[in-house]
C-alpha cells in the first residue's frame, strides 16, 4: 500500500502561541474564582462543579470516540483522530482538577453532614455508597482508569506514526474492547457521584446514560469547531476536507436525536409516575426562572439541531454547522448548570460571576493543555494503514 500524498504540514507552527495564551487566561480566570471562595464558598464549589464536569465530558467523550474507532476499524476518522486522542491523553492531569471537589463535599453534597444522616432514613440506606471515604476511592479508581486508556491509546498512535508497525493496531483494538466496558461503568457511576448525589432522595436509572448523550453530542460539536480553529490558521486545509465535516455534522445530528430520546424518556418516566420524591427534582428546575434555561437548552441543543441539519446541504456548510455547534456547546453548558445550581439557590436562578470565572479559569487550563500536547506530535496519524482510505473518500 502507498503512503498517502498529503500537502498540508503536519506539524503544529511553533509560533502560533495559543498555549500560552489559553494558559495565561486559564490562570486569571481562576484567581479570579479563588477570590470568590473567600466571598462565598458555597457559590465557588457549586459554580467550579458545573465547569468541570462540562470540560470532563469533552475529555470523556473523546475517549469513548477514540475507542469505538479503533474497535470498528473505522476509515472515515483517521484523518481527524488524533484531536479526540488529544483531548484523551491528559486526563491524567486533568484529574488533579477534581481536588477542589474533595474539599467542598461538605458544601456539596448533603449526603456528608453526620447530622442529616442521622435524621434520614434515606441517606443511612445510601450510606454504605454515599460517605466521603468511599467517594474519594471511587474517584481514583475512574480517573485511573481514563488515565490508563487515554495514555496508552494516544501513545501507541504515536508510536505507530514513528515506527510504521501496523501490528500496533491490533494492540489499540484489544485495549479498546475491555475499555469500553469499563469505561461505560465509570462513567456511569462518575455522573451519578458528581451530579446526581447532589440531590440524594431523587434518582433516576438512565442518569449514567443522559449524561454520556449531552457528552457525546457536546464532543462532535467541539470537534468541528477545533478544525475550523486549525483552518483559520491554514492548518490541514487539504487534509481534513469538506466530506469529513459532513460526516462529523451527520454523527452531531444523529446524537442530537438520541440526546433527546434519553433526556425525553427520563422526564416521561418520572412524569407519569408521579411520584413525589421523584417529581419535586424536576419541579425545582421548571420554576423561579430555571425554566427559562430548560427551554433555551430546549431549542438549542435539539429543536433548531434537529431541524437545521435535518437536510443534507447544512451538514457541509461551514457557517451553519459550525454556528450550530456553538449554539450546542452553550446549551450543553446551560443544561449541565440547570442540573447543578438548583440544588445550592432553591428560591430560583441567579447567575453568579463566578459560574463564569470558573468555566473561562478551567477552560483555559484545559485548552491549553490540548494544544500543549496537540503540536507535541503530528497532528495526523500518519502511518495509520486507513489514512488512506479516509483521504479519498473525501
Amino acid at each position: 500500500m502507498s503512503k498517502p500524498k498529503i500537502t498540508d504540514t503536519l506539524d503544529f507552527p511553533s509560533d502560533l502561541n495559543t498555549t500560552k495564551s489559553l494558559f495565561g487566561v486559564g490562570i486569571v480566570g481562576l484567581l479570579a474564582t479563588g477570590v470568590g471562595y473567600f466571598l462565598d464558598h458555597d457559590q465557588f464549589f457549586f459554580s467550579y462543579l458545573v465547569s468541570f464536569s462540562f470540560f470532563s465530558s469533552i475529555a470523556l467523550a473523546s475517549l469513548f470516540f477514540v475507542m469505538v474507532q479503533h474497535l470498528t476499524r473505522s476509515e472515515w476518522s483517521a484523518v481527524l483522530r488524533r484531536i479526540p486522542e488529544t483531548f484523551s491523553s491528559y486526563i491524567w492531569i486533568w484529574g488533579l482538577f477534581i481536588i477542589p471537589i474533595f474539599f467542598g463535599m461538605h458544601s456539596l453534597y448533603h449526603w456528608t453532614h453526620a447530622d442529616a444522616v442521622a435524621a434520614d432514613p434515606v441517606l443511612q440506606g445510601k450510606e454504605p455508597y454515599l460517605n466521603t471515604t468511599f467517594f474519594i476511592i471511587r474517584q481514583f479508581i475512574y480517573f485511573a482508569l481514563w488515565s490508563f486508556l487515554g495514555y496508552r491509546l494516544y501513545t501507541k498512535s504515536v508510536e505507530m506514526d514513528k515506527t510504521g508497525d501496523w501490528g500496533l493496531q491490533t494492540l489499540l483494538r484489544r485495549t479498546s474492547g475491555p475499555g469500553l466496558f469499563f469505561f461505560a461503568i465509570t462513567l456511569a457511576f462518575a455522573s451519578f457521584d458528581w451530579i446526581m448525589s447532589l440531590d440524594p432522595h431523587w434518582y433516576s436509572t438512565i442518569f449514567g446514560v443522559y449524561y454520556f448523550a449531552m457528552s457525546f453530542q457536546g464532543l462532535f460539536a467541539a470537534l468541528i469547531l477545533v478544525i475550523f480553529f486549525l483552518w483559520r490558521n491554514n492548518l490541514l486545509t487539504n487534509t481534513i476536507q469538506k466530506g469529513h465535516i459532513y460526516d462529523l455534522g451527520v454523527q452531531m445530528f444523529g446524537f442530537t436525536v438520541f440526546y433527546a430520546y434519553i433526556a425525553f424518556s427520563q422526564f416521561l418516566l418520572i412524569y407519569y409516575a408521579n411520584i413525589p420524591e421523584e417529581t419535586v427534582w424536576y419541579l425545582e428546575r421548571l420554576s423561579g426562572g430555571y425554566e427559562y434555561l430548560a427551554y433555551f437548552y430546549l431549542f438549542g441543543r435539539f429543536i433548531i439541531p434537529f431541524i437545521v441539519l435535518l437536510p443534507k446541504g447544512p451538514k457541509s456548510n461551514y457557517k451553519i454547522v459550525g454556528s450550530v455547534s456553538v449554539l450546542i456547546l452553550v446549551s450543553h453548558l446551560v443544561e449541565l448548570y440547570w442540573l447543578v445550581m438548583p440544588v445550592l439557590n432553591h428560591h430560583g436562578f441567579h447567575l453568579n460571576w463566578m459560574t463564569i470565572t470558573s468555566f473561562i479559569g478551567l477552560g483555559g487550563i484545559f485548552l491549553g493543555l490540548f494544544f500543549y500536547k496537540f503540536k507535541q506530535n503530528k497532528m495526523v496519524p500518519i502511518n495509520d494503514p486507513k489514512l488512506g482510505d479516509s483521504l479519498n473518500k473525501h
